[in-house]
Order: structure tokens, then C-alpha cells, then sequence
């Protein structure tokens, strides 16, 4: 080996395939780690919990059960309720949007407790049991390796020392008792050469045997290959049935606060908090389908059997107009609504039986339907 770093002797070099073979399980191992470690970090961020729960495994010890952030949240939202009273309007809001933290913080246990069984302990039974096998035969094959190299060095060695002994010197010019030595040596070099070839024979065999070894733990990445990303599909599947949760739980909380919005400050206007543009679907069987709020004609603004309303010719309703700043732009979909652009300010006012996703929205002189989930309604 010492020889081999220095350059001083050849090196039995594996096939190309064999290589390949090699990069490919080095890559598949770092891939892992650090895909390991990432996830560790976005489940659990807090490195000093990260180590916390590291040593108790270490130790086979039961990790201890811990506070999400949002558990955590709801508890002081709860507390402050009590204390500030909750029958405040204050309070009672702090109550609601405490049920909605506490349920978010749930599932957030459940979906970091799914994805450590689906996903994080395959890659760590991969790192801590498969990839220990294959790095005890590389080293085991790497001795071998070396085993082999060093019986050829050895057998090279030989037979040129056979060859220069071999060499007969000139009975006139040599003394009798050196030739009689030089033919000893011959012979001598010859049981060498003999024993270094039956060594090398052996060395071959073991090296051969291991390499196979080697090379069929080496081809089952493969099937490792396919077995994370079975664990990517659970993985992926969990994490959207977090965010659907987590969709449907500030969802209904968006409801209630609008609920105990109109209750509290009678007379204003309260829109729809549907939002306009809910998340996709999941193809779980827990996520709710999330579809798409159908927007209405000018037709359909006017009750059955009547015409369709002329804006122009619309007044302010006797509840009156409020400002309302744009949160979003927005481009029109006909010449019945108004297009908008983010942060402007514009005058907004509802009709008796309009759709309440919608208001009217004016900014000079022009007038159109406005989206209510476009808008921050100002005083």
C-alpha cells in the first residue's frame, strides 16, 4: 500500500463496470446523508432537540414527548384569554384562533411522527445496516487487492533473480566452487518461483471471490434506489396531507373570525373568506377536494326575469361606501369588472342581493366589480 501511494508499484486496476458500480453506491451514500440530515432539520429545527433526541436513540431510551410550536402558541393564547376575559371580544378571539393553533399543532406531530417511520428510518436502516455491509467488503476486497499485487511483486521479483542466476558463467574463466554455487542458487530460485506462482494462484482466487461479493452488494443499490423512492411517494404523501389539514383548519378559523366580525361591529361589511385561489387536491383519501369558486356573470348579479344591471347607472347603496385597498392586481375578465393593481386605493360598496364574493368598486370615473378577496376594507 505504502509502495502504491509512493508510485513504486502496479496496481491491480477492477473493470469500468465495477467502477461505475463504486461511484455509484459513494453518490447514493452522500445523497442520503444529506438528504437525511435536511429533513431531520425542516421536521425538527431546533438543533439542540435535534441532538436531544439523537443521544436517546443512542441510548434506546423512548424520546420524550414534546410541545409543538403551535401547541405551545395555543397555550398562551389560551392563558391571555383568561386573563384579559373571555367573554371580551378580545378574548373571544383569542380563544377561537387558540382551537385553530392547537389543532395545527397536532397535526404537525402527526405528520413529523409519519414521515420519521416513512421515510427518515428507511434512509437511516440504509446509512447504519446496508451501507456498513458494502464498506466492510470494499475494505475486505481492498486487502485482497493488495494481497494479490504483492504476490505478483513477489513473483516478478523471483523469476528475475531466477533468470540472472540461470545465467551458466564460462568454465574457463570461473573458478569450479562458484559454478557449483551458481547452479545452487538456480535451483534455489527456481523452488521460489514455484512457490511464489501457486501464492499468486491463491491470492487470484481470494480476490476473484471477493470481488463478486463485492460487486453483488454493489448492484443491490439498485434495489435500494427503488425503496426510496417508495419512502419519497409515503413522504410526499404525508407532507400534503399536513398542508390540507392545516388548509381546512385556517379555513374554518377564517369563517369564525368573519362570523364573530359581523357580530361585533354590526353593519359593516364581512366578505366571504373563501380564498380565490385554494391549494390543488390531494390524492389522499383525508384531503378535502379544494375547488375553484365559480365567478358570476353580470347576469347573474340581477334576480330571475330582470335585466342585467348597467353599473353606470348604479348608486351607492344606503349603507354607504368605504375605502379599500388592493392587496393583489387584478386583471379583468370582462368589461363588467374593474382591473387592479396592488396597494391602490379604491371606493367600494355593496348592492342589496349581490353575490357577497364580489362588491362594486369604483376609482374616478370608472366603475366594476371587484373580488372581496382582493381587498383590505379600511374605515
Amino acid at each position: 500500500f505504502t509502495e502504491e501511494k509512493f508510485g513504486q508499484a502496479e496496481k491491480t486496476e477492477l473493470d469500468a463496470h465495477f467502477e461505475n458500480l463504486l461511484a455509484r453506491a459513494d453518490s447514493t451514500k452522500n445523497w442520503t446523508e444529506r438528504i437525511l440530515r435536511q429533513t431531520e432539520v425542516l421536521l425538527q429545527p431546533n438543533p439542540s432537540a435535534r441532538v436531544e433526541e439523537f443521544l436517546y436513540e443512542k441510548l434506546d431510551r423512548k424520546v420524550p414527548s414534546r410541545v409543538t410550536n403551535g401547541e405551545l402558541l395555543a397555550q398562551y393564547m389560551a392563558e391571555a384569554a383568561s386573563e384579559l376575559g373571555p367573554t371580551t371580544p378580545y378574548g373571544k378571539t383569542l380563544l377561537m384562533v387558540s382551537e385553530a393553533e392547537k389543532r395545527l399543532g397536532a397535526a404537525e406531530r402527526d405528520f413529523i411522527h409519519t414521515a420519521s417511520i416513512s421515510f427518515l428510518t428507511p434512509l437511516r436502516n440504509f446509512l447504519e445496516g446496508d451501507w456498513k455491509t458494502i464498506s466492510k467488503e470494499r475494505r475486505l476486497l481492498q486487502n485482497r487487492r493488495l494481497d494479490l499485487d504483492a504476490c505478483k511483486a513477489r513473483l516478478k521479483k523471483a523469476k528475475a533473480a531466477e533468470a540472472k542466476a540461470s545465467t551458466v558463467p564460462d568454465f574457463q574463466e570461473t573458478r569450479p566452487r562458484n559454478y557449483i554455487l551458481s547452479a545452487s542458487a538456480s535451483a534455489l530460485w527456481n523452488d521460489e518461483v514455484d512457490k511464489a506462482e501457486q501464492e499468486l494462484r491463491v491470492a487470484q482466487t481470494e480476490f476473484d471471490r471477493q470481488a463478486e461479493v463485492t460487486r453483488l452488494l454493489l448492484e443491490g443499490i439498485s434495489s435500494t434506489h427503488v425503496n426510496h423512492l417508495r419512502c419519497l411517494h409515503e413522504f410526499v404523501k404525508s407532507q400534503t396531507t399536513y398542508y390540507a389539514q392545516c388548509y381546512r383548519h385556517m379555513l374554518d378559523l377564517q369563517k369564525q373570525l368573519g362570523s364573530a366580525q359581523g357580530a361585533i361591529f354590526p353593519g359593516t361589511f364581512v366578505g366571504t373568506t373563501e380564498p380565490a385561489s385554494p391549494p390543488l387536491s390531494s390524492t389522499s383519501p383525508t384531503t378535502a377536494a379544494a375547488t375553484m369558486p365559480v365567478v358570476p356573470t353580470v347576469a347573474s348579479l340581477a334576480p330571475p326575469g330582470e335585466a342585467a344591471l348597467c353599473l353606470e347607472e348604479v348608486a351607492p347603496s344606503a349603507s354607504g361606501t368605504r375605502k379599500a385597498r388592493v392587496l393583489y392586481d387584478y386583471e379583468a375578465a370582462d368589461s363588467s369588472e374593474l382591473a387592479l393593481l396592488a396597494d391602490e386605493l379604491i371606493t367600494v360598496y355593496s348592492l342589496p342581493g349581490m353575490d357577497p364574493d364580489w362588491l362594486i368598486g369604483e376609482r374616478g370615473n370608472k366603475k366594476g366589480k371587484v373580488p372581496v378577496t382582493y381587498l383590505e376594507l379600511l374605515s
